[in-house]
């Protein structure tokens, strides 16, 4: 399996392409803006309604909400985890929507109002989907890059809705989990730890599944 060579640019939600010194401040005004539900009655809730939102529209993942609600109740961690999951695969099933249904008629809007979308990545995962969408939707979920944009672009390439389905729960229920164990184990300890190495882990565990897939693909064509 031959990848494109990477754009570029990075797939880095949390600095978009062009970005003025506004939709910065605009990205750190959300983060609080998520911070603040830990300490809210209605976390949980929001948890849920930003984990939905985060994958097909909202810039900050939902992580950053988990984590702070964790510090809070670890036994919970769990909890939280499944909540992520759940909502954040009903979300990539909107993206996917969006990209099948809308796509031709909202474009325009993401681009120029949601961070982390451009044409140029927007294509360049439309070239991964052509090698291995199960695999690229898998990696998305699961590391830092914008997951939002493999969801719609699903869609417009008329990825089955099933394996939408599955590899967004595989790949968010690692990372959920993930986080909830860490959280669990060390309490709040872990924040410092997740705060630094959180994408570094995803990153590698990443790169691991990818190398895995490879593998497979190379034994079983000989």
């Amino acid at each position: 399996m031959t990848t494109p060579p990477l754009p570029e640019e990075t797939l880095n939600p949390q600095k978009p392409e062009n970005a003025p010194t506004k939709p910065r401040g605009l990205l750190r005004r959300l983060y609080n803006w998520v911070l603040s539900w830990a300490d809210s009655p209605h976390g949980m809730m929001a948890l849920a309604g930003i984990s939905f939102a985060e994958s097909s529209f909202f810039p900050i993942p939902p992580d950053v909400l988990q984590i702070a609600l964790s510090v809070g109740e670890p036994r919970k961690s769990y909890r939280f985890a499944t909540i992520s999951v759940i909502a954040s695969v009903l979300g990539a099933i909107v993206g996917w929507a969006i990209g099948w249904g809308l796509w031709q008629f909202v474009d325009t809007f993401f681009y120029n109002n949601i961070p982390g979308f451009t044409e140029k990545k927007f294509e360049y995962v439309e070239t991964l989907y052509q090698q291995n969408a199960f695999l690229w939707l898998i990696l998305s979920a699961f590391t830092p890059i914008p997951f939002k944009i493999f969801t719609i672009a699903a869609g417009v390439c008329s990825v089955p809705l099933p394996t939408l389905i599955l590899a967004s729960s595989i790949g968010r229920g690692a990372r959920f989990f993930l986080v909830a164990t860490v959280m669990r184990l060390f309490g709040k300890q872990a924040r410092d730890i997740l705060d630094k190495y959180l994408e570094v882990i995803t990153i590698i565990f990443g790169v691991l599944v990818f190398a895995g897939f490879i593998a497979i693909e190379l034994l079983t064509n000989h």
